[in-house]
């Protein structure tokens, strides 16, 4: 019983904690008009999230910081802080000079709630069921990550109205995590060396490799969906017609089917092996990509249905390989294995995000989401072979 109740409020940190993470990109539209900004330059409000991210994650990772200090006391300071940069860019920020730095501290932050959270989760799970354990944290992700979308799509609020509901609910994610969460029975001991080594020392393992392999692969694609989706669905042929408002679309496609997908993805590793799992997620969101310029000129309601397939596709198999690289890494140093990897991941992403809008300049929005498609191919051949080296 107790276990339950730890892993629906490590969840819940997820979802409120990082509501933070995509409310300056769900509002981007209004920042453009209001302070006359190119769309070049609006990337940077996501990239700078994204870099922040990576530097946060290296900077824990070298400093073990996630194996050092108390899980739950690290991300309840660590969403309170993301809260806090938000807040304050929603309070007194005018233009993109001190918004970038803003943003930029928040992915700092960011990076002691996600790889966090994925650690105290492992740590209320016994192998048998940590598939499904890490799809209910990725679930959480998707849920919180589309939330502004949400927020925004319900009604016309003005944009720092948008970032200060985002903020509360970073902080409301702070207090379960300090008054709730605790770590698990399957938490390794603490390191008592430290290690910084060992976040490039994994790579040198056959396991940890593969996994992290299928890990670069899937984010290549993810991030990027996720902040091009918008701007894919507008330039549509279908895009105006659409069932609801495009916010409303986009958390449905993120939010809802990203969900299920996880648990899906969860539920199916634990059933039928990590491999299985993330190569069928694999292929079907590479299809998905593949298949994008057709569904950019199909009607409403199959624009729809293909962004829903997509999106819980997109990151079912995300949980996989937290799970995957959770008990192929050394045991003492979990908590410093996923950090490096989510720091190197999302570093793909500022690549990829930054290339989509290029290539759609150059051929069109009907043709842009075809760069992402070697990345969950790719992911899908590391993970076919490290099915058949541990199964």
């Amino acid at each position: 019983m107790r276990s339950g109740v730890q892993r629906g409020a490590i969840a819940a940190v997820q979802v409120f904690g990082l509501a933070v993470w995509f409310s300056v990109s769900a509002v981007v539209p209004t920042l453009r008009q209001e302070w006359g900004i190119s769309a070049a330059a609006a990337v940077w409000l996501t990239g700078a999230v994204q870099l922040g991210f990576v530097a946060g994650a290296l900077g824990s990772s070298l400093l073990n910081l996630a194996d050092r200090i108390r899980p739950h006391l690290l991300l309840a300071a660590s969403a309170a802080l993301a809260a806090g940069w938000t807040l304050l860019l929603a309070g007194v920020v005018d233009g993109m000079a001190a918004a970038i730095p803003l943003r930029f501290l928040t992915g700092t932050c960011l990076a002691g709630v996600y790889p966090v959270g994925m650690k105290l989760m492992a740590s209320w799970a016994p192998s048998r069921g940590r598939g499904l354990a890490m799809g209910l944290l990725i679930a959480a992700l998707t849920v919180g990550s589309a939330l502004p979308h949400l927020i925004g799509g319900l009604g016309q609020l003005p944009w720092r109205a948008v970032l200060v509901a985002a903020a509360g609910t970073g902080l409301l994610g702070a207090l379960v995590a300090a008054t709730l969460v605790r770590p698990g029975p399957h938490l390794a001991a603490s390191a008592a060396v430290h290690n910084p080594r060992y976040a490039v020392r994994m790579f040198a393992e056959r396991g940890p490799r593969l996994a992290n392999l299928g890990y670069f692969g899937h984010m290549w694609e993810l991030y990027a969906l996720w902040t091009w989706i918008p701007t894919f669905l507008l330039a549509s042929r279908a895009g105006r017609d659409l069932p609801a408002s495009t916010g409303i679309t986009v958390f449905v496609t993120i939010g809802i089917a990203g969900a299920i997908g996880c648990l899906l993805g969860g539920w199916g590793a634990d059933r039928y092996g990590r491999s299985p799992a993330a190569v069928t997620a694999l292929v079907i969101s590479g299809a998905c990509c593949a298949l994008s310029p057709l569904a950019f000129d199909a009607g409403p309601g199959v624009l729809v249905a293909f962004c829903v397939v997509w999106g819980a596709a997109v990151i079912a198999d995300s949980g996989v390989f937290s799970t995957s690289l959770s008990e192929a890494a050394d045991p003492r140093f979990v908590g410093t294995a996923l950090t490096a990897q989510t720091a190197i991941g999302f570093g793909l992403t500022v690549v990829s995000i930054q290339l989509v809008p290029l290539l759609a300049a150059a051929v069109g929005w009907r043709f842009a989401f075809l760069l992402l498609a070697p990345g969950p191919f790719i992911g899908a051949i590391a993970m076919r072979r490290l099915g058949r080296s541990t199964g």
